[in-house]
Formats: C-alpha cells, sequence, structure tokens
C-alpha cells in the first residue's frame, strides 16, 4: 500500500511538536524532519487553523501542541467522549455556585485550560481556552500536581523556574512540596492571590477509571475577604468527585 507523503508529514510533525513542550520554531523542524521549508510551512499553517498546533508570534514563530490535539487525546486516553461527559457538569456547576469554572490538564510544567464556563455575570481574568498557566501558583496545577505520582512530581518540580506573580506566590519547591502536602490532606487546593492579585482561586483533581489523574476542576472569583474559601473547596471536592466517577472512578478522593 503505498502511504501518503503529505499525512506522513503531518504525523511527523505532531509528534516531534509535542516531544518539545517548551516549543519549537519551524527551522527546527525542518532540521529534525529534513523536510523542505515550503512544504513545512504549508502543514504547519495548516494544523494552526485547525488548533492542532498553537503558534506564539515574536521574533520568531514558536509552535506547541494545540488545544484541538489536547481534547483529542483526552478522549482517546480514557476511551470515552471524556469532554461530552464533563462539559454539561461543569456548565451547570458553574450556575449553581455563580463563579467562573475551568477544568485544565498537565501540559510537562504547566496547566492548559481546556473548558471555561462563566456565570450570568463574569469575572475580568486573563484565563482562558488554550491558556497554559504555571502549575505551581494556580489551584489547578497544584491539584493536579499533588496526585501526580512521586517520580513523575519530582521530574516536574525539577523543571519549574519559580517566577513571582504576586506578593503571595509561592517561590520554592520547599515551599511547594508543602502546600501540595496539605492539599492531599484536604482534598483541595487554593491559589490565594498567587497568580492574579486580584483573583482567588480552589481547585480539585479530576481522576480517570483507572485511578490516574486526568485533570483538575477550579472555581474563580474576585477575592472578597468574607468569603469561607475552605468550604468552596469542600463544594469543589465534591463536584470532582462526582465527575470522576461519572469517568468510571470507583476510589475516593
Amino acid at each position: 500500500m503505498k502511504l501518503n507523503r503529505t499525512t506522513q508529514r503531518t504525523v511527523e510533525i505532531l509528534k516531534l511538536v509535542s516531544k518539545n513542550p517548551e516549543g519549537i520554531t519551524l527551522d527546527d523542524i525542518c532540521g529534525h524532519l529534513s523536510l523542505p521549508k515550503t512544504s513545512a510551512y504549508d502543514i504547519v499553517t495548516t494544523l494552526v487553523n485547525m488548533g492542532m498546533i498553537h503558534v506564539t508570534k515574536g521574533q520568531k514563530q514558536i509552535y506547541t501542541i494545540g488545544l484541538t490535539a489536547y481534547r483529542i487525546g483526552i478522549n482517546y486516553t480514557n476511551n470515552l467522549d471524556f469532554l461530552g461527559i464533563i462539559e454539561p457538569e461543569l456548565k451547570a456547576f458553574s450556575k449553581e455556585v455563580g463563579k467562573t469554572v475551568f477544568f485544565g490538564v498537565r501540559s510537562d510544567h504547566e496547566v492548559v485550560y481546556i473548558c471555561k464556563f462563566e456565570p450570568e455575570n463574569p469575572i475580568i481574568t486573563t484565563a482562558t481556552v488554550g491558556t497554559k498557566n504555571p502549575m505551581y501558583c494556580t489551584s489547578l496545577g497544584k491539584a493536579i500536581l499533588a496526585y501526580t505520582q512521586e517520580e513523575a512530581r519530582q521530574q516536574i518540580l525539577g523543571r519549574i523556574k519559580f517566577r513571582k506573580k504576586t506578593e503571595r506566590t509561592v517561590t520554592s519547591v520547599e515551599e511547594l512540596e508543602k502546600e501540595l502536602n496539605r492539599v492531599r490532606e484536604r482534598g483541595f487546593a487554593l491559589d490565594a492571590r498567587e497568580m492574579e492579585e486580584h483573583m482567588e482561586c480552589v481547585g480539585a483533581p479530576v481522576f480517570g477509571s483507572d485511578g490516574s489523574i486526568l485533570g483538575a476542576i477550579s472555581v474563580s472569583s474576585l477575592y472578597k475577604p468574607t468569603e469561607d474559601y475552605e468550604a468552596l473547596g469542600q463544594i469543589v471536592h465534591k463536584k470532582a468527585d462526582e465527575v470522576s466517577k461519572l469517568l468510571g472512578f470507583l476510589g475516593k478522593i
């Protein structure tokens, strides 16, 4: 059987980009795969338009894996319509709590936002679908990291470059590991104005049928001194547990 050369090249490009979470340039793609620049450019441009690859424009365009590829990967990994199951749940949950609800998954040492649902009066936040943020200062990231297997977690911790986003941002592995212990003790994570000065977020882990961490749910709102974030954490924890069970998880968070 004769294989289609363009299809082969497309798959090779996707595999290469997925192996470079920090991003890769068109020149690097051509060099690694020995492709003519015009052919590589046409394929990459098509993949960007389809959401399979994301491009960051600067002095040189940097390509990373795109949101559509993440969505396909999630469904394939779980052998079910993963997003078809969780999206109605999260949409209803956003209305129930009257706050913005996110679902995110790990992308190397960052978290990528896959879903976002807003109440009638949405808050202003920099995060949107496709956004990537650090794991160490987001409730989504900390919820995922806390339940990632030890070996993988240590590898991630070794790759993190801590940067102070606000006065409250965790800036060391030691601080972060203490915080992750607290996440496991209470079942939810807090972003206590660590990513954005005016935002307080609560996140809890979501598990698949095999017991592995799939991602996390978070609830975000403008910080209010009178808000009981521990109580909100329990509510988010309960919803994450319900979603996990819908996905076939039989354990207890």
